[in-house]
């Protein structure tokens, strides 16, 4: 069998091979297009060279998005930043107010305290009193020392004896005296205790104060059996004559 070639087909031209996507959904954008929509042929099919269009954006989409996650990134450090700085700032003002609740709550009891400790000062003052004239025996005298030291432990402290040195914040003077004896302000006579509580003062000691005698030497004690020489007296010597 001899095979027929047709010389008017055989010298045509051969139309170029154009290659069209004819599938329903768009592999760039995930939509579904009609399916009389004929996209252009890809680069290399022989038509045109594609190129972006009018309003089409030339910048790479990976790189937005790397960008984009950069800057979400940053900001969310930054709002780390900013809770961990309020968080600080919250735990360190309750911490505060734990500290000036619990003194606050301190005070409130020392001044409770200190509040019934001094009513019954008056109470030491009469036990005091009936020590020193000896009234102070038996069961009288046990209850007394009880009260005293149930007082004592709680924080009570009396003060002012003879010979401390003068302290206008805790002693009242009542009576003042000089002598060559003492170097300064000196406490000689207590008339009455004084006590504080803690740190508070609930009552100031009622004192007599010797100060020092300015321009005046003291005087020495006489040996025993000899009496005291004035010096400013004249001296009797019937050999002078």
């Amino acid at each position: 069998m001899t095979e027929h070639y047709d010389e008017a087909g055989r010298d045509a031209p051969e139309e170029p091979l154009v290659v069209r996507d004819l599938r329903r959904i768009d592999p760039e954008t995930g939509k579904l297009r009609p399916a009389h929509e004929a996209p252009e042929p890809p680069v290399g099919s022989g038509g045109p060279a594609s190129g972006p269009s009018l309003g089409e954006s030339i910048v790479d989409e990976s790189v937005t998005a790397t960008t984009g996650v950069e800057e979400i990134l940053t900001d969310l450090e930054r709002q780390l930043s900013e809770r961990t700085a309020d968080l600080q700032r919250v735990q360190a003002e309750y911490a505060n107010y734990r500290k000036r609740i619990e003194r606050d709550r301190v005070a409130v009891v020392d001044s409770a305290k200190a509040s019934v400790v001094s009513d019954l000062l008056p109470l030491l003052d009469d036990l005091e009193r009936a020590g020193r004239h000896g009234d102070l025996t038996g069961a009288f005298k046990a209850v007394g020392d009880k009260l005293v030291s149930s007082l004592q432990r709680s924080g009570l402290e009396a003060f002012g004896t003879e010979g401390d040195p003068f302290d206008p914040s805790v002693h009242e003077a009542v009576q003042h005296n000089t002598s060559p004896e003492v170097a300064g302000p000196t406490v000689t006579v207590v008339m009455r205790a004084g006590y504080k509580f803690g740190e508070r003062v609930l009552r100031p000691a009622l004192v007599g104060v010797t100060d020092h005698e300015p321009g005046a030497a003291p005087v020495d004690a006489p040996v025993e059996g000899e009496l005291p020489i004035d010096i400013s007296a004249p001296i009797a010597d019937e050999n002078i004559k």
